[in-house]
């Protein structure tokens, strides 16, 4: 794609185009919505439209897509796509696209990106964890819309857009507002108004964008859904390197290979599976199993190889016991990021299998990392070279945060959305629904948990229920996992948006499930949790048999 400058960009940016006037202006006068898409082509958005700095943005198409054009399945729209030109003319632009339905529900909904960005995201395909039986958000009507985040990047964590201050600040917090501006413009030109209600829906980074939209640009969204979000990217990641040295250090004595991680996974199963009522693959009954199974069972139980040395994949060593209870514990890096000084614990022992965010196929990690190594150390080491010190010789294994100290709380007020305050949000009447799934590998459930608790310490019951609502969902995983829960996220906030009628236990579908015969469980309010309550032969994959109980 052809790079625009920001000297290139200012000379040709004057105004946008007719219909970006005050919000009543009539649509342009054009003959048909195939006119009407293709006259945004070329579109010049200028600095000032944008709520941040920038040097403007600039429609590169727009294409008429039919209805029935082949493998289309969002109906009859028109994809915008283009560039937000940056400050720097050292600095990435910022690719934005946006999809316009002909048959308008005057409503948008911005989606978000994962890991470390650097696709576009299209807004074409399915919000966070909506089910296959949902029509896409663009074929509901919405306006749909996505970027980037702000630069590209390569297969896995690709880390070296944080060498640059901007593409930093656009990954950390501030391309979602970029584009959300961008899109209004956008939005203004084709139907004369702006939407009346402005959405964000994401899934990891996309959920700590979502809580982003909510915490740092109230003004500008009536509603968000944040599933298993990566709020805290400063401090997730040095957890997860954190993980990394637990298995690494003394030569790799603590790793733990797929074998022997399977070996204590089954275990955690056989221990935790049937304390929610019912045996069938899924850890419900969280604080239970923590009774019932733990280090201090794994020291003394038959898992522990005799002796304690590493005597092959039928047992545990006592570094790799060691190595677990490391995982299985609070990480504190000695200072406070954006206002968090703890980072929870790995559910390692509670449900998670860690086959996707594994620990690697080898006992000691290439320098840099590789796809040999421990996912959660590939992320944390990423983080600490391109990021933190932006030392590219860095080995990860000797990072020490304390030395970095300044830098890394820096980091944090770039990348950690933890202690921006919700009030704005609150009494403005926008909503939050935020979920996170209890067998979640690359994420852990209990920093969904430490960001709840901490905002509603501040908010108060009363305040925090009015506007936000957050489902801890057993078996999901990192958007898989046992129970691969499938729930209709934009409906149910939607509906609280417009009615105010807030959502209660809801019901998630198993996306592991036959389509034909796909099972269901509840979705509970926190802290409850669903316990298996059928009689007899009653089946444990139909959510009417659970009752949403408290520990």
């Amino acid at each position: 794609m052809k790079r625009i400058t920001p000297v290139a960009a200012a000379a040709a940016i004057a105004a946008l185009l007719a219909g970006c006037g005050g919000s009543d202006d009539p649509a342009p006068a054009v003959a048909t919505p195939q006119q009407a898409c293709e006259s945004l082509a070329g579109l010049q958005i200028p600095a000032s439209a944008i709520g941040l700095r920038t040097s403007g943005a600039v429609v590169q198409k727009a294409t008429f897509v039919e209805a029935g054009a082949k493998d289309n399945v969002n109906g009859e729209y028109c994809a915008v796509t283009g560039l937000i030109i940056p400050v720097s003319a050292a600095a990435p632009n910022t690719e934005f696209q946006v999809n316009l339905p002909t048959q308008w529900n005057a409503k948008a909904l911005q989606m978000g990106g994962g890991a470390y960005n650097g696709t576009l995201v299209t807004g074409l395909g399915k919000a966070g964890l909506q089910p296959d039986t949902v029509a896409r958000p663009l074929k509901q009507g919405y306006v749909t819309l996505g970027s980037d985040g702000g630069h590209k990047g390569g297969p896995g964590f690709d880390g070296s857009f944080g060498m640059n201050d901007e593409a930093l600040l656009n990954y950390g917090k501030e391309s979602i507002k970029k584009t959300h501006d961008v899109a209004m413009a956008v939005v203004k030109a084709r139907y004369g108004k702006t939407p009346a209600r402005f959405y964000f829906i994401g899934n990891s980074q996309g959920g700590h964008e979502a809580l982003d939209a909510a915490a740092r640009y109230p003004a500008d969204y009536d509603g968000v859904v944040a599933n298993y979000p990566a709020y805290n990217v400063t401090l997730l990641h040095l957890g997860s390197l954190n993980v990394g040295k637990a298995i690494y250090s003394n030569g790799g004595a603590g790793w733990l290979s797929p074998a022997k991680t399977k070996l204590l996974t089954d275990a955690v199963y056989a221990a935790c599976d049937p304390l929610d009522g019912v045996r069938d693959g899924i850890i419900s009954n969280v604080a239970a199993c923590n009774d019932n199974f733990n280090v201090s069972t794994l020291r003394s139980g038959p898992l522990r190889c005799a002796g304690g040395g590493d005597t092959g994949d039928t047992c545990l060593s006592d570094a790799q016991i060691a190595a677990v209870e490391k995982i299985t514990s609070p990480y504190r890096p000695g200072f406070p990021i954006a206002g968090m000084d703890e980072f929870p614990r790995w559910p390692l022992l509670e449900g998670a299998l860690f086959q996707v965010s594994s620990f690697g196929s080898r006992p000691v990690p290439g320098n840099p990392p590789t796809g040999a190594d421990a996912l959660l150390y590939n992320v944390g080491s990423a983080t600490s070279r391109y990021i933190i010190t932006r030392d590219l010789a860095l080995d990860a294994m000797a990072f020490d945060p304390l030395q970095w100290q300044a830098r890394t709380q820096e980091v944090g007020t770039i990348m950690d959305v933890t202690d921006i305050d919700l009030s704005a949000f609150r009494r403005k009447g926008g909503k939050i629904i935020m979920t996170h799934g209890t067998a979640d590998d690359f994420i852990t459930p209990h920093n969904s948990v430490a960001y709840y608790n901490r905002h509603l310490a501040l908010q108060g019951k009363d305040a925090m229920d009015s506007f936000m609502r957050f489902y801890m969902i057993p078996g999901l995983g990192h958007g898989f996992g046992p129970f691969n829960a499938k729930y209709d996220g934009l409906a149910e906030l939607d509906r609280w948006v417009e009615t105010g009628r807030a959502p209660g236990v809801l019901t998630a579908v198993d996306e592991n499930a036959p389509a034909t015969n796909k099972g269901s469980r509840p979705m509970c309010l926190y802290p409850t949790w669903p316990k298996f309550t059928g009689a007899g032969t009653a089946s444990p994959n139909d959510a009417a048999n659970y009752t949403c109980v408290a520990s």
